[in-house]
Formats: structure tokens, sequence, C-alpha cells
């Protein structure tokens, strides 16, 4: 996901940091002090550094280097940001071969065979992993890597919407009015895919207490212009799996022609670890492509993700483009065309470095760790949210107990955490259930019980601080931590004011933050 910035015009450029600061003089370094034996005493580490036109001039690569890594010391640390699933670790000997493969544009088969061939071996891994039919001499299941799963949700949008054009242009039916039905705590990939393919949203809604997709409603909202059935293997929100083999029961039950696409992009590589024996993959007949995200818990640095098809039958062969102009025949679905190699060589790494015990100690850890994790939020007071026992991935979801009336909320239990450098989201539930507010923990591989134990410890210091706050104090703790993001919105100017109050996806409608 790629965040739409706004370029500044020249008035804007042309305003001070700080009013009045444009009548002041400053002495200008010399020309003679670009090369020092210092980078803070070269003229660069006095002089902005270049914010909207590029320099007419070269700098130094050592004050490069430099200037960009210090101007980076503002970000938070990775191994602390509890809010994203992404992959914060790996070994050096993986680095070393993704930093090796750095040149290669991976969509260069002819140059990069190898690099191709490693592809293909890691889609059959994935593949077979998700129990792809492979038993007949005519099962072939087909696969390709992306940059995520966002491409990889697009691609498999793409697919079920073609093949049910297809047959209702064979049967010479209307098939202007395509539907896909989904929960309404989707990623917001889903809506994107919805909206740029011209794909009508039907949504099941959480509630108060359900915040999975109810099979029966989904199964219900089927009529003849349905492309497909979204489910998710591991939730956003509250990690939980959702029930792929009911939704599967149903529509055979009822005999509908209506695939099932999983989106495991979260729990693609926690599920076949930690609950081997639940169906909801391809051991279901209905389900007929799968995304995960191999910067999720595949283990791999961000961006790689896969889409698995169950057959070629489910993946139409107008949307597959056949070139010959990087010197070889092959084959190509995708959004984008270039892309690096270095994530798809890391995850054959990944994979035959841990193989599937490796993955399951890693996978089991993580969910003892989670378990911990919450009996501790629960001795502390919290609700929780997220299932326990490998139930659903290993994340923590909690909120406040409502019946205690405390005078903060999640949102200042976050802020204050954030002061400890941690941050671990506070948001609203989705749609329709009653604007609960939660907290999440993302529970990662390098994520260990000592640094849980810290994490803990400032859990209880925030309670207990905000505890001894009376609601006035709270509320001036909120205003101000309201004010300072706002400040630091603006000034990052991500987003032109064109943009700010849509009101066709899903937060734009609810409100929900």
């Amino acid at each position: 996901m790629v965040h739409l910035n706004s370029v500044a015009n020249d008035s804007e450029v042309q305003t001070p940091l700080v009013k009045g600061l444009e009548n002041i003089e400053f002495e200008q370094p010399g020309a003679d002090e670009s090369h020092t034996v210092s980078v803070y005493g070269s003229r660069f580490a006095a002089e902005e550094l270049p914010r909207h036109e590029m320099p007419e001039r070269e700098m130094p690569k050592d004050i490069a280097y430099r200037m960009i890594k210090d101007d980076l010391s503002l970000d938070g640390n990775p191994m602390l940001n509890l809010a994203s699933f992404v992959t914060t670790y790996m070994e050096e000997e993986v680095e070393k071969l993704m930093a090796e493969a750095l040149p290669k544009n991976f969509i260069d088969y002819e140059e990069y065979p190898q690099t191709a061939e490693i592809q293909n071996r890691c889609v059959s891994m994935i593949a077979r992993l998700f129990n792809a039919p492979t038993h007949e001499d005519d099962d072939n299941a087909m696969g390709t890597s992306t940059v995520g799963s966002s491409e990889a949700i697009m691609l498999g949008t793409l697919a079920m919407k073609r093949r049910w054009q297809e047959k209702r242009k064979a049967a010479g039916k209307d098939f202007s009015k395509p539907n896909i039905i989904m929960n309404s705590a989707v990623q917001v990939c889903w809506e994107k895919a919805a909206r740029y393919f011209e794909v009508e949203e039907r949504y099941v809604f959480c509630t108060a207490d359900r915040y999975v997709i109810d099979p029966e409603e989904a199964v219900k909202l089927v009529d003849e212009n349905t492309i497909g059935i979204c489910a998710i293997i591991g939730t956003t929100y509250t990690g939980e799996y959702e029930d792929v083999k009911a939704i599967n029961d149903l529509l055979v039950e009822k005999n509908l022609d209506c695939p099932i696409h999983v989106d495991a992009a979260s729990g693609g590589f926690v599920a076949p670890f930690v609950v081997p024996d639940l169906p909801w993959d391809f051991r279901l007949e209905k389900v007929v492509s799968i995304n995960v995200s191999g910067h999720k818990y595949g283990l791999v640095y961000p961006g790689v993700g896969w889409a698995v098809w169950r057959s070629p039958e489910y993946l139409p062969k107008e949307l597959v483009f056949n070139i010959n102009y990087l010197g070889a025949d092959q084959a190509s679905f995708t959004l984008n065309f270039s892309k690096g190699a270095s994530q798809v060589i890391g995850q054959y790494y990944q994979m035959i470095r841990l193989g599937k015990r490796g993955y399951r100690s890693i996978m089991l850890n993580l969910t003892r760790t989670a378990d911990y994790l919450a009996s501790c939020l629960e001795h502390l007071g919290f609700i929780i949210m997220s299932k326990k026992g490998g139930q659903g991935l290993p994340l923590v979801a909690f909120r406040l107990d409502p019946e205690k009336k405390h005078v903060y909320d999640e949102f200042a239990i976050a802020h204050s955490l954030r002061e400890r450098g941690w941050v671990v989201p506070a948001y609203t539930m989705a749609p329709h259930s009653e604007g609960l507010k939660l907290m999440r923990v993302v529970v990662r591989e390098d994520f260990s019980r000592s640094r849980c134990d810290s994490l803990v410890a400032d859990f209880k210091n925030a309670v207990d601080v905000l505890n001894k706050l009376d609601a006035k104090k709270v509320e001036e703790l909120q205003e101000r931590t309201r004010r300072a993001s706002i400040a630091k919105w603006k000034s990052s100017a991500q987003s032109h004011p064109e943009y700010q109050d849509e009101q066709h996806s899903l937060q734009g409608k609810t409100g929900k933050v």
C-alpha cells in the first residue's frame, strides 16, 4: 500500500518552518567547506536537506549516507512496533543473499533463469502446504509471487470476476453487475479490489459479540451475480480464523456455483503448523484460490506475497499475457512488471532453512507467548477479545472492562506506551459493532518472552499512572495527544484536502478510527 502524497506548491515551499524566520539572515558556509574531515563540519550539515527540488550539485557519498541515516533515526524501532504483522528479523546469511540479489530484475527470466526456478519451487511448496490437489495426472495447481497480499488479492478478484463473466456470456446473460461477499472486517485492499475492478461490495457486518463472517448470512447474500466469497484466515482486528468449512458446506448443500477465495495473508503460514487439522484450504472443494503474505508469518522482509489457484480452470487464459521481449517466451499474470528478486530468494531460504519443523517450532513459540501475554493482561483487568491456544493468529486483542468506568480509554494507554517506544495500536472495531474500542499486540518472531515481560511491566506502569489521574487531567492529556498527532500529520503533508473527506470506504462511511 503506497501513501498518496500531495506535492507542495511554490508558496508552500517558501513558507518558513517558524514564522518570522524569513526575516533573519544567516551566514552561509563557504564553498571551500564542502570537504572536511568531519561530516558535521561540512556545509551540508548547516543546510536544509533537499525536500522539493533535486539539487544542482552532487554531495559526497559519506555525507549523503550520514544525513539520510540521521533523518531516519526519527523513525520508530521496528522491533517495538507491535501494530505490524510484517517481519522485522531475518538471519545474517539470508540478508547477505538478499543484498547480493538487489540488482536482479525478477521478471527477466531469460537473464535470471535460476531465480525464476526458485520462485517456481516456492509456489510448489506453498501450494502443497495448502493441500492443493496433486494426486491425478491432470492436477496442476497454479501460482505466482506478488509484491504482497494486496496484489495477490487483486489478482484473485480479477480471476473470479473474469471467470464469472465468461460463464454469463456463454449463457447469454447480463454480466454488468458483479458482486463479492465479505466480512466488514476485511483489510482495505479488498475494498480497493472491488472499487478498482467495479465489483459491488456485499458485507456481512460484525456485531458487538461477533467479529468474523457469519457463514449463513454470507451464503444468503449469494445470487447469480456473485463472483465469490472472501473468507479470512486471521482477521486484522482479532486474529480469528473464519469458518471456511461452514461456508463451503452450505454452498455444497444448496448446490450454489460460488467459489471461495481465502485471504490467508496473515494465517497462511501459521494455521498449517499450529492447527494442521483445521480444514480451510484446498481440502474444501469450493476453495479455488488462496493468497498469503511471505512478509508476515512467512518470515521474510517486505514485500513478497503469493497467490495460488486450485487449477487453470480458475485462472482464465485471457488474463495471462505471453511476452518475449526480454529474450524468451514467458507467461505473466501480475499488476506490475519489474520487481526485485531479493524477497523471493529470501522466501526460499526460509523454507529450506527452517523446514516444516522449524516453522512449527517458531509458530508454537509465538502462540505460547501470545497466550502468556493474554493471561498477563487479563490479570491487569483487560478483557481479551482474541482466541487462545492456537485457535487464531499469535496476537492479543483486548479492551478495557466497561464495568470499571475508567476515566481514560484505550487510546490514552496507547499514547502512554508510545512514550516508552512501544507502538501498540488502539482503534475502533469494524462497522456495526457498537463503536467498540480495542488494542492489539501482534506477536512476531523476534518478540521473545523477555521482551514480552518488559511490555507487561510498561502496561502496568501506564495503567497505574492513568488510574491516578482525574477525568480533567486525562482529557487534557488526550487533547495534547490529538494536537500533536494533527501537527505531525500536517507536517508530513501526505494527502491533498481533495481526498480527506471521502465517503466511499468503510472508514469514510462509518468514521471508524
